[in-house]
This record gives C-alpha cells, structure tokens and sequence, in this order.
C-alpha cells in the first residue's frame, strides 16, 4: 500500500492529516503482527509409543511416531508442517535400511500403503473384490508389514492426511510436480538428519501419482549436487508417461496401452477365453503394438481390407460386440468399456480395480454413475487410520485425516520449456538417475485389473531410450491398482519388496 502525498500544511491540520493518512497502514501492519508472530512461534505436534509385533516371521519391537515435519522460509517463519508417521525398529541401528513411502491423487494420503500393505496394522476389507461394507472394520497385526527389513517413514504431502500449511502460506505454494516434490525431498532430509541416517542404506516409493513423485523426488534428491543417494525406487501401479495414457480424442496410443487391461478384465468376467490370464495379455500386448497400432495410426488412410480383421482380434480380447466395435470406430475409451462390458448382466466394472462390479441408477448411458471398486474400499480405510493414529499412537489434533482431497489448481509444469509441459513424461528423471547411480534398481508392481495406471502404460513408459533395462524388476498381480486388498497378492507383494531390499 502506498502512502498518499500532501502537501505540506500547517500546524494542528497537518498533523491530523498525517494521522489520517497512516491509519490504514498502521492497522493493516497490527493485524498482520499477530499471524506472523503466531507462526514464527508454532510448536510442531508429535506422539510415539513404543510397539511390537512378527514381521516376515521375525519378532520386532518398534517405535511408532506421528510427527509434524515443519517446512520454514529464509527467515525461519514456519510455512508448512508435513505429518510422517514412522516406524523405527528398536534397538535403533543406523546400518537398517529406510523405506520412504507415500500415495498418490494428487491429494491423496499415505493411509492406503500404510493400512493395506506396509505398515504393521492393517484393516481387513474383502478379499474378493467385495464392498466393505459398514463398521466396525477389524484392525489386524500385519505379518507382511517390511518392518523386518527395513525402518518405514510414510509422507503425507501438504493437503493429505493431517499435512497442512502454518499462518498465511497458500497450499499452492505445494500444490505441483516439482513443488512437492521439493517439499517432499526436504522433508526426506530433515528426516535422515533428525534420526541419523545420513549413510543408511535408502529406498523411496510410491503408488499411483505417488510412482510421478517418485521419480521427481529422486529428481530433486540426486539431480543435483549434495545428493541423497538411493538404493531403490519402489513403483507401485505406474503412471510416467501422461501423454501416452491420455483417453482424449486424437491419442491413438491410449487405445494401445490400455487394451491388455481390457483382456485381461474380459477374461476375469467370463467374456473371453483363454489358458491364463498371462498368455491372454500377452497376445493383446503383442496385437495391440503391432497390427493394432499400425492401423489406428494410419487414421482415416487405413486400409478398408484390413477393417474387419482388426475388429473381431478387438472383439476377441475385449469381449465387446463387433457391432459395437464398428460404431466405436475401433477406439473404446475406457470409461465406455466400464459401462459396455456387462450391460448385458446389468453391471459396471471398477476403474481402480475391474474385478469389481456396480449396479448403477440404470443401465443405460456411455459411463458408470461411480466407481466400485473405490466406494468399495474407502469406509474401512479411513476409519482405520483415525483409529490407529488417534487411539493407539495417541495422536491430538482437531484436524480431519485427508484420504482423497482436493489439492486446488494443481501446477503440471516441470520445465524445459513449451514441449516438455505438453508431452508430461517424468521417466528420464529415473532414467538419469539409473545412468548416474551404479547402486539404484527400480521395483515395478502391476495389477493385471488396473485401468488407473495400465501396466502396458508404464511398460512403454519405462521401455524408452535413456533408461537402463538391466536394473529394472517387474511383478505381476492378479488384482487391480491397490493389489494388496486381496490377501495371496499382499503376501505376494511384500515378499517381492521384501527380496527386492535384501538384494541391495
């Protein structure tokens, strides 16, 4: 704000004048005192309490810690407090690794890895593809939890779980590919240093978007000089390449990665036959990037003779009508195919997870009212973290557990000009990485029902130029995005990563 100019007056006029005039700045400057002096003085908010339980068969005994991790400016005012929860094995020993791990969304908090997969509670959903249901929702010891190989820190970024911003601080400040993950890497650091764990061996990962802040995570940790090396990046239900997984019109590569998932899920409901699951994508895979993508990138120049060939190998894998076929033009968006696939059993299938079935208000209509395979899911998940966090760890905070929220106007842009903002591609940042560290593999799980992230999307995405092949692990789940929900693959999943960190 800017003072107004008078003239010079004489005497009593010009002194009230004067006061006049600097009354609005004076009470603007009192009001803003007080929030700066509130956050300059914020006492970050913590709980811990010392468990155990069998892991991996071994008897551990840990400590549990949910813990404000206070992001400050150049000035030391207080901008934002990021909540881990960590569990660290006791006796302490610097020479365990430590896992990093958190969700996706963006928006989304790290209950789902740590109430489904890792952490050393779990809530028990269905197994089989079935809705949750009503509470109570049973909170069980997790013996698949990787406490008995590694200490665990998982991450809620700002706007996720209790994460939240401190005084005037605007959550976009956070709210971007690379403004999170330099606040995630911050948090990574203050962690390591606070703990000691400076020369501990390190793994980082995620699911879903949390695979994207993965990748600019390791972008910010080793890009640069003063590096936080890593052993591992753990990637759970990929999503790299946004461009290639794109359902808009005039991107013919989204037919061609999602089209294995198709199979696959035609395959699980009876609509196609096949020996395995295996055998079956993998002829998609090969009919969908070969004679499939030949054709649909001639456009309208494709030859009519090749027509109706490429529509019944569609109908075949997809389990869809030709007819339909023909009035789709061969191009079936995936939300259509929710929706087309069991129509005639008055069904829709899950976008996270296809095995799982919705009735929706009717059955006509292109899409599904909702999905559910997430409606499925969400009610025993949030109850058991607040639970969990509240109750056992004894953590105090008015604030509500953010599952899945709105992170405001999120910022895609990751620099390097026009090109790099309209093909978002963050898989040469691990590509870097692996060329740059001789130590760092890459762990990739997959659900075979996962329209979220398609497993032939991140197949493409990490099979470019750039990347190094050899160091790069690939599982294969017979579920869908959260493949742990179902319990043979949760086992499955945890004696993967397991094996994945003792190979170091």
């Amino acid at each position: 704000m800017n003072r107004p100019v008078f003239a010079p007056l004489a005497g009593t006029a010009a002194l009230l004048l004067s006061a006049l005039a600097a009354a609005p700045l004076a009470a603007q400057d009192s009001s803003e005192k007080p929030a700066k002096a509130a956050a300059k003085e914020y006492v970050a908010n913590s709980a811990s309490k010392r468990l155990a339980g069998t892991f991996g068969g071994q008897r551990i005994a840990y400590t549990a810690t949910v813990a404000e991790q206070v992001l400050k400016a150049e000035d030391g005012t207080p901008k934002a407090a990021i909540v881990t929860t960590s569990y660290v094995a006791e006796p302490r020993d610097p020479s365990r690794p430590v896992t990093f791990l958190f969700n996706g969304g963006p928006g989304s908090g790290s209950v789902w890895l740590q109430m489904g997969a890792f952490g050393p509670k779990r809530v028990a959903i269905p197994s089989d593809a079935r809705d949750d249901g009503a509470p109570p929702y049973p909170i069980l010891d997790n013996p698949d939890s990787l406490l008995d190989v590694t200490d665990i820190v998982f991450i809620d970024p700002v706007g996720t779980g209790f994460s939240h911003t401190i005084g005037d601080t605007k959550g976009e400040e956070y709210w971007g590919v690379t403004k999170d993950a330099k606040s995630v890497a911050e948090v990574i650091r203050k962690w390591i240093s606070e703990n000691g764990r400076w020369n501990s061996p390190k793994f980082l990962g995620g699911e879903s978007y949390g695979t994207t802040r993965s990748a600019a995570v390791v972008n910010e940790l080793e890009g640069d000089y003063n590096d936080v090396s890593l052993n591992g990046v753990i990637l759970i239900s990929t999503i790299l390449d946004f461009a290639a997984g794109a359902d808009t019109q005039g991107n013919e590569l989204s037919y061609i990665t999602n089209l294995p998932t198709m199979a696959a899920t035609a395959l699980y409901h009876g609509k196609a036959a096949a020996p395995s699951v295996e055998q079956f994508v993998e002829e998609a895979r090969q009919f969908a990037i070969g004679p499939y993508a030949a054709y649909l990138l001639q456009g309208q120049n494709a030859p009519a003779s090749q027509r109706a060939a490429i529509r019944a190998e569609l109908a075949r894998f997809t389990g869809l009508s030709e007819s339909y076929l023909e009035q789709a033009d061969l191009r079936v968006w995936p939300y259509r195919f929710y929706k087309e696939l069991l129509r005639d059993r008055g069904q829709t299938v899950g976008r996270l997870d296809s095995r799982y079935t919705g009735r929706d208000y009717d059955n006509a209509g292109e899409g599904p009212d909702s999905d559910p395979s997430f409606y499925g899911i969400d009610g025993g998940y949030a109850a058991a973290i607040n639970q969990f966090a509240r109750e056992d760890i004894g953590y105090k905070t008015d604030r509500t557990y953010v599952t899945i929220g709105s992170v405001g106007r999120w910022d895609w842009n990751i620099g390097g000009g026009r090109d790099n903002n309209a093909y978002l591609n963050v898989a040469p940042y691990l590509g870097k990485a692996l060329r740059e560290n001789s130590g760092m593999r890459i762990f990739v799980g997959q659900g075979w029902y996962d329209f979220a992230t398609p497993f032939f999307a991140a197949e493409f995405a990490l099979s470019r130029t750039g990347i190094p092949q050899d160091r790069i692990e690939w599982k294969y789940y017979d579920a869908g995005h959260m493949m742990y929900i179902r319990d043979e693959d949760r086992q499955k999943l945890s004696a993967d990563i397991r094996a994945f960190i003792r190979a170091r």
